[in-house]
């Protein structure tokens, strides 16, 4: 049983054959994907789609939408996270957090963490986890977790330090692994998989973005026409690498990383409860 903790499943690469994108991820035994929103005009669309195939959904306003999104947006997340507090399938508030990778000047970087703030204050409210955009922006964002504290939850697409990643995990969360993961020269990415204690790593895909290296399309190729879209029925072999490198079996591999993300998002435990497996003692 493998769970994809980071799927946009509502994105518009999948408009044409949503349904034979899950097909094709149930058949290679992804049994669960939690669907993260990016912007209020697509909470409805990830909460639907959950309600809609048995799956797990978070609502948030993540830091590259923040420039286009409403004045009043932080209210209407609240308002959602209200009117759908007692939906079992909501498991987190996310994606929220910080983004320094791409440029910006020092006002948007001052919204972004305006909203990332505001956002950890409904999370707490709440009572939910987060999912956080970490982006060459850890300790700011650990930063802001000092300030505002949240039941913990899952740092996506981690790719920061061990230290930065011991910190993370000391705030009760874990940490996402996926395609980059596959990559022979993402030297500090497959270290962090190999070496961090086992509490921590879940798996997920970013779907569609993010490519394993299977699926990888250089510059050149994508001007030339080629498509390089990510699936959640990758998940397997992604997390294959991610077995390899910590020397476990597929079997270990999957129990593991259930069970972490069951543990961090504690509705998604509920809902996976009839069918998680507990962590084998041994690989």
């Amino acid at each position: 049983m493998w769970i994809d903790t980071h799927c946009h499943l509502d994105a518009v690469e999948f408009d044409a054959d949503r349904a034979a994108v899950l097909q094709r991820a149930r058949a290679a035994g992804v049994s669960m994907l939690v669907l993260p929103a990016v912007a209020v005009p697509q909470f409805e669309a990830v909460r639907a789609l959950a309600r809609a195939h048995g799956l797990a959904y978070a609502l948030g306003i993540h830091p590259l939408s923040v420039a286009a999104a409403g004045d009043d947006d932080l209210d209407r997340l609240a308002q959602a996270l209200r009117e759908h507090a007692a939906d079992p399938r909501l498991v987190a508030v996310g994606e929220i957090g910080l983004d320094h990778f791409v440029p910006a000047d020092e006002a948007a970087r001052q919204r972004q963490r305006r909203f990332y703030l505001g956002q950890l204050a409904l999370a707490r409210e709440a009572g939910l986890p987060v999912i956080l955009h970490v982006r060459r922006s850890a300790d700011t964002l650990l930063h802001g977790l000092r300030r505002v504290e949240v039941a913990g939850g899952v740092a996506h697409a981690f790719n920061g330090s061990a230290v930065q990643a011991r910190q993370f995990a000391e705030r009760g969360f874990a940490l996402g692994f996926g395609g980059a993961m596959t990559f022979e020269r993402a030297l500090q990415i497959r270290a962090l998989a190999a070496t961090l204690p086992e509490t921590v790593p879940v798996l997920e895909t970013d779907a569609p973005d993010i490519p394993p290296q299977w699926l990888y399309r250089t510059a050149a190729e994508r001007a030339a026409g080629a498509v390089s879209r990510n699936e959640p029925a990758e998940l397997p072999r992604i997390a294959a690498a991610l077995a390899g490198l910590r020397g476990w079996s597929p079997a270990r591999t999957a129990a593991v990383t259930a069970a972490n993300a069951c543990r961090v998002l504690p509705r998604l435990g509920a809902l996976m409860a009839p069918v998680a497996p507990a962590a084998p003692a041994a690989a």
